[in-house]
Formats: C-alpha cells, sequence, structure tokens
C-alpha cells in the first residue's frame, strides 16, 4: 500500500497536471448524492444521527488566580465534565438563530459576520447562515484592531456575532470607525450596556436573538436554501504578508474540498470523537468539522490553553480537555506537534539512565519496524502508553496542516502516539485542499497525492531554478486546478486576477507561490517558497524556509526565524529559546539572572550559535545557509504578538520590523 502509485500525470507532456489514480478520468465534486450545498450536508447528518450526541464543551467549576514567582497572575480553570448537545438540537439553535436574523432584517445574500473564538456557539452561526443563505464572513479572533476594523469595513457587513470577551477588548475601541455595523449579537452570559457602545449599534445576546427566532419561526421568513453557486464564506485570512484578503468560497468549492479530505480518513463515523480547538476561521478547521458533523461525529470543544493537563490555563491536578474527552481524531498544526515533541523530550532527559535506555531501544527498534511497514505493539503497551495518554489515549489518526511538519517530528508522533500523522496540503484559496498522505503511507516530509477533488501541476520557475526537466523528479511552483478552487479575492480584482486563472475548460487554477516536487509515487513534497528564496551578495541563493526547518531540529530553539538580503552576503537569525534548556545552559556558564538578562547576553548568543552550527552540518546545510548572528527574544510568538499567523507561520515583515535595529546592528550598523 505505501510503495503502490498513488498520483500519475494526464500525459506524457513536461507540466502535466497529477491526479489521484483512484479518481483518475475526472474530479470529484460531491460525497453524498442530492447533498450539494452545506445546509443539506448538516440536514442529512440530522436526519440520520438526531439524538446523537453532536457539540460538546465543558461545563466552568471555578477560576483561580495564580501568582507566579515573577509577579505575574496567571488564571487558572478547573473544569467539570463535557455538556453534550444532540443533532436536533444544534439543527433546532440553528434554525432559530437564523430565523431570529431575519427577524432583525437580515436578508438573504447579505453578510453576517463572526469574530469569535473555537466554540459551539461559532458552529451554531455557521450553520444558521448555511441555513438561510446569509454568507459568513469570518475573522480570527486573534486578529490586532485594525485589522479586524479593515475586515469589517470591506466586507460591509452590518451583522456581528461576536463574543461578549472580544467584544470589550478588541472591538470596542474601533466600533467607530466601523461604518457598515447595525447590530451586534454577543455570545456569554455577561450582560453588555448599550449605553457604552455607539447609539447606532443594537446590542443583542445570542440566546435572545434565538428566542426572538422560535417566537418568529412561522411569521418570518422560512429557511432559504442557497444554490451551489451561491457565495457561503468570505474567510479573511490572517496571511503571511500584508492585510488580511477575504478569499470568496461558494458552497460547491467546499463541497468538493471536504469530498478530497474524506476519502483520505478511513473510518470516519458515529464512533469517532474530534477534538475542536484550532481557531474555526481558519479553512483546516472549519473543513475538518464540517467534515466530521457530515458522518455523525461528536466534536468536544476545546482550546490551546486547556488542551491537556499540562496546558497553561489547567490547575495542577486537575483534567484537561484531552484526558476528558478521549478523542479519536484531532488537527494540528506543527508548531503545536513541535511542542509536543519537545516537552515529552525533555522529560526523556530528566529520567535515570535506565529508563532512558529503555525508552531509546523501544523508539529505536519501533522507527526500524515503521520503517519496513510494521508496528511494535508491545512498545506500544509498555513503553508510549503514558506518551499516548496526554491527548486521552484514544487518538487514532492526526492531521497536520498549516505549515511544512518536520521529518523528525512526524516520525516522534508516529512512534510515541501510536497512530498516523496524514500531513496535508491546502489553502484558504483552494478551500484547504490540495494533497493528503494516505494513513498507509509511513515516508515523511511529504504531502501526499492530490485529492480525488483536484489535479496540481508544477510550472517551472527558471529564477530560483526550478523546472520540469529537473532529475531525479520535476520541480516547480505548485499550481491547483479544480472545483475547490474559490472565486478569488473580495472586491480584490487585481489580485485576483494575479493569483488565479482559467483554462479553456472552464476550470479555475490558483498559483500557490510554493515549490513543489513530485515523487515517482506521485507524491508531493514541498521543497520551497518564492517569497522565502534571497539571494545574497555574491550569487548565492538561500532558501530561508529550508534554514529555518533545518534549525528547528536544535533543541535549544523553540522557534526561528531566518533572515538575509541581498545586499549582505551571509544570513542572520531571530530566535525564540527553549526556556528550561537555555536556563540551564546559563547556570551551567555560570551566568545568572532575569530570563531577559540570559536572553541578552552575548555569551548565551555565542552558545546558541554553537549549537546552531552542529545542527546546520548535521542536516547538511551549506556553509552560505548557516546563521552566524544570533538575536535571542525572551517572548514567544504567537498570533496575539501579530509575529506569527493563526497556523504560526512566521510574519516575515513584521519579524523585519520588531527587529528592525537588530539587524542593523548584526549587519554591522549602528
Amino acid at each position: 500500500m505505501a510503495k503502490r502509485l498513488k498520483a500519475k500525470p494526464v500525459s506524457d507532456k513536461p507540466g502535466s497536471p497529477y491526479r489521484a489514480v483512484s479518481h483518475f478520468s475526472s474530479l470529484a465534486t460531491i460525497d453524498l448524492p442530492g447533498a450539494d450545498t452545506l445546509d443539506k450536508l448538516f440536514e442529512h447528518a440530522v436526519t440520520n444521527f438526531s439524538d446523537r450526541d453532536c457539540l460538546g464543551t465543558r461545563e466552568l467549576l471555578c477560576e483561580e488566580n495564580e501568582k507566579q514567582p515573577n509577579g505575574k497572575v496567571f488564571k487558572k480553570l478547573i473544569l467539570g465534565d463535557y455538556k453534550w448537545q444532540s443533532y436536533e438540537a444544534v439543527n433546532a439553535r440553528a434554525t432559530h438563530l437564523g430565523s431570529g436574523l431575519a427577524a432583525l432584517g437580515l436578508k438573504p445574500k447579505s453578510t453576517a459576520a463572526i469574530f469569535c473564538e473555537t466554540r459551539a456557539e461559532w458552529m451554531i452561526t455557521a450553520q444558521a447562515c448555511f441555513k438561510y443563505n446569509f454568507p459568513l464572513v469570518t475573522l480570527y479572533a486573534t486578529l490586532g484592531e485594525e485589522a479586524v476594523a479593515y475586515g469589517l469595513n470591506e466586507s460591509g457587513a452590518s451583522y456581528l456575532i461576536t463574543s461578549a470577551e472580544l467584544l470589550e477588548t478588541k472591538l470596542k475601541g474601533v466600533l467607530s470607525e466601523i461604518s457598515h455595523l447595525k447590530h451586534i449579537i454577543y455570545v456569554g452570559k455577561k450582560i453588555m450596556k448599550s449605553s457604552h457602545y455607539p447609539a447606532e449599534i443594537e446590542l443583542h445576546n445570542l440566546l435572545e436573538v434565538e428566542e426572538l427566532g422560535a417566537k418568529h419561526e412561522n411569521l418570518s421568513m422560512p429557511p432559504c436554501s442557497p444554490l451551489p453557486t451561491d457565495l457561503a464564506v468570505v474567510m479573511y485570512t490572517s496571511g503571511s504578508t500584508g492585510r488580511p484578503k477575504g478569499v470568496m468560497m461558494i458552497h460547491s468549492n467546499l463541497i468538493a474540498g471536504m469530498t478530497g479530505q474524506c476519502e483520505r480518513i478511513p473510518g470516519l463515523g458515529p464512533k469517532d470523537t474530534y477534538v475542536g480547538y484550532l481557531p474555526l476561521a481558519h479553512v483546516l478547521e472549519l473543513t475538518a468539522e464540517m467534515s466530521c458533523l457530515t458522518y455523525g461525529c461528536r466534536i468536544g470543544y476545546s482550546s490551546p490553553l486547556t488542551l491537556s493537563d499540562q496546558s497553561s490555563k489547567i490547575k495542577k491536578g486537575s483534567k484537561g480537555d484531552c484526558s476528558v474527552l478521549k478523542p479519536t481524531l484531532m488537527a494540528a498544526v506543527p508548531e503545536i506537534m513541535d511542542r509536543i515533541y519537545k516537552n515529552v523530550m525533555s522529560k526523556v532527559q530528566e529520567m535515570n539512565i535506565v529508563q532512558r535506555t529503555l525508552f531509546k531501544i523501544g523508539y529505536d527498534y519501533k522507527l526500524d519496524q515503521i520503517k519496513r511497514g510494521y508496528d511494535a505493539p508491545l512498545c506500544n503497551m509498555l513503553l508510549f502508553k503514558k506518551v499516548k495518554a496526554l491527548l486521552g489515549g484514544n487518538v487514532r489518526m492526526m492531521l497536520s496542516g498549516g505549515a511544512p511538519l518536520s521529518s523528525q517530528t512526524q516520525r516522534f508522533m508516529n512512534i510515541c502516539f501510536c497512530c498516523p500523522i496524514g500531513q496535508g496540503y491546502g489553502l484558504t484559496e483552494t478551500c484547504g485542499a490540495g494533497s493528503i498522505t494516505e494513513v498507509a503511507d509511513y515516508s515523511t516530509g511529504r504531502v501526499g497525492a492530490p485529492l480525488i477533488c483536484c489535479e496540481i501541476k508544477l510550472r517551472d520557475w527558471k529564477e530560483g531554478g526550478y523546472t520540469n526537466q529537473d532529475k531525479p523528479h520535476p520541480r516547480g511552483e505548485i499550481i491547483i486546478g479544480g472545483p475547490n478552487v474559490s472565486l478569488g479575492y473580495f472586491k480584490n480584482e487585481e489580485k485576483t486576477r494575479e493569483d488565479f486563472s482559467v483554462d479553456q475548460h472552464g476550470q479555475r487554477w490558483f498559483s500557490t507561490g510554493d515549490i513543489g516536487e513530485f515523487h515517482s509515487d506521485g507524491c508531493l513534497q514541498i521543497i520551497d517558497r518564492k517569497k522565502d528564496l534571497v539571494k545574497l551578495q555574491a550569487g548565492e541563493y538561500v532558501s530561508l524556509g529550508k534554514v529555518e526547518s533545518a534549525l528547528k531540529n536544535c533543541p535549544l530553539i523553540d522557534n526561528i526565524c531566518a533572515y538575509a538580503n541581498s545586499f549582505q552576503s551571509y544570513v542572520i537569525s531571530f530566535v525564540v529559546p527553549n526556556q528550561k534548556r537555555l536556563t540551564t545552559l546559563a547556570q551551567q556558564n555560570g551566568i545568572d539572572g532575569t530570563w531577559e538578562d540570559i536572553c541578552n547576553n552575548s555569551m548565551m548568543e555565542m552558545e546558541v550559535l554553537k549549537e546552531i552550527k552542529e545542527v546546520a552540518n548535521s542536516m547538511k546545510l551549506e556553509r552560505f545557509e548557516i546563521p552566524i548572528k544570533v538575536r535571542l527574544s525572551p517572548d514567544p510568538w504567537t498570533p496575539e504578538t501579530g509575529l506569527v499567523t493563526d497556523a504560526f507561520k512566521l510574519k516575515r515583515k513584521e519579524l523585519k520590523n520588531h527587529y528592525l535595529n537588530d539587524i542593523e546592528r548584526m549587519y554591522g550598523g549602528k
């Protein structure tokens, strides 16, 4: 299964599109006959799984403020069991909410915006909008005030669904700049006073709007089913460059994308439990959750701060969400997997010599078995049971997306969590669909064959030295075509023309800007990104993404951004160090002080550079690719800081601006 041909080009001509061999003659557009819009997809699920658990949320038992040694106060939570709503109940709430929005004056084909954390109410709002044909404008909960105001103004949404917390912390200050907004519907028990907000904006609690809808259900407009060609979602990306762009997805785009994704997840059904904690405004999470609902899975909501027993908001001694939920399926971005990997490996280092040796022998043995296509049940039972329990113990498949996953982390997750890691590749512009590795494929570093809903071709990029004639495999810029390719960017025809095209058969194509290589079995590997390639002063090309990917294997590094420009002959880097390891190293070198003092110490910079050089050599980086100067950042890069996206991709422009003084210093300026 692992070695068989998975995709092949449609003709012998160089640059021909590759298609999955299982669906070679045509591209798949629909999964369930007749369910050609998102509302029909959920109707199908409600008919088949009416009284089964659908959406679950944990009860908040109590909150405690815990003072840290550095004087900071952290909020810790004690949470109870999951409380479940059935498919029937969720459907009733979505119908009432849609009816309530209609009673407030929202008309079919008029947009409603959502700016809210991942929670059950987010999905209920989405289903209400799909039922009543209100195109849904989605904005990341971590976007800054300016970006949120920009997205709301550009989309012209007059109805906004948000949470009480975000309304107070992020929206209050910019409401006067948002011209079209008339109604704000907020989630949460807190009572918000209208007098604190602009007079022209009406405030409503979500439950009140549902009650209004229940009363008006027979009086106001009945659900207005959309057409497959109607706009379903305008998804604002927290892109790695510039202002957020709104990607327009029609119902048939999303249906096709999910058709492709579901085909790669064997046995998806009512026995599965999915943990939802990534931003629902990200296409990976939205399509994953809607696919799960289509097949009768239940979704338990969580957050990155409450996911495991060790998560930062969980009070010590109480249980994290995965321990209570015991999910069978989860999606993750590489940043979260890298974090799990480093945490477990640091625990292994703290074991005594006998335990450490046993772990290493078991790990190496299972690694060898996996490479040959087998498993190691005894090792799973004796050695990896505790590691597996970190995510509840029942995970049967994980899907990684949003950014490339390093081979080392992928192998670790395979071995210690005893489940396949499906590495996927897709973009908001292709409804999250592109390629996903098959469960039986035990290779690493690849993103699998094209999904059955799309085809992928490589376009020569001679400037970067990538062509379809390259040996041993064709290489070039990845272009994705198929029914999952979205309409383009909202109110941005120029950018749409630049990135999208339509061929003579009427099929849409999207130019990704990523560089790929097709292996002989038809699987794709992402090897570079056009924007990451920098030409140094002496003419050598450096792939910043490649350098970062290699150096993330350094135990001292939690995150890294490589930087270079064409006026200089060498690469520099900004690093978020691993606090535990660097503090230990500082103590060994007789360096005391606060965490900031350690990061600002030039001797510690030299120590990190020494480790970087060792890892770079072991990863076979060229001499000119190895950073020769480093700036250590005491603060982690999170979406809230604006230095990374919600999928934890680096925002190079923002990082450059943030470290401008350091760049001048490291390149010999002032």
